[in-house]
């Protein structure tokens, strides 16, 4: 996939002039895309405005986290283990509470028939005029997917 789309991975993010990706070899930016494990923070609650913030002790902070797992990780593993680093050797001994546990299963494609590979790669050229067709993963865990494999497993 890097040969063949290039940069396109991080170009088409909009970042200001010299604001460096972080990291430009594009292996390892498409496996990282589709691979390896990414946290975010979707959401907080209990810190004060920019404009009352000060150094202040919280009698509560609040986060959600969302975790995109590789289609290679067993999902209760993975929160096990995420409990565990967010529940051990908590600095200044802060109570840590976790809520939620919404976990899926990430999906990976399965190889093509010979038959609908053929297919896919006609009706590609066709429509995008002559251009070879090729295949994209983005993410690593979708859910819904999973459960749709799962239940039409020869699909």
């Amino acid at each position: 996939m890097a040969e063949i789309a290039g940069p396109m991975i991080f170009e088409k993010y909009a970042v200001r002039p010299g604001v460096k990706y972080c990291d430009e070899d594009l292996e390892k930016l498409y496996l990282k895309n589709t691979w390896e494990p990414n946290m975010s923070i979707t959401g907080c609650d209990g810190l004060p405005d920019i404009s009352a913030a000060g150094n202040v002790v919280r009698p509560k902070t609040s986060v959600r986290i969302s975790m995109r797992l590789s289609p290679a990780m067993d999902p209760a593993k993975a929160q096990a283990i995420i409990e565990k680093k967010l529940t051990t050797d908590v600095p200044y001994n802060a109570k840590v509470t976790l809520k939620g546990g919404h976990s899926g299963s990430g999906w990976c494609i399965k190889d093509l028939s010979p038959e609908l590979l053929g297919a896919i790669k006609q009706a590609g050229s066709a429509f995008f005029e002559g251009r070879d067709t090729h295949s994209f993963a983005s993410g690593g865990s979708i859910p819904f997917l999973s459960e749709l494999g799962k239940m039409y497993p020869t699909t």
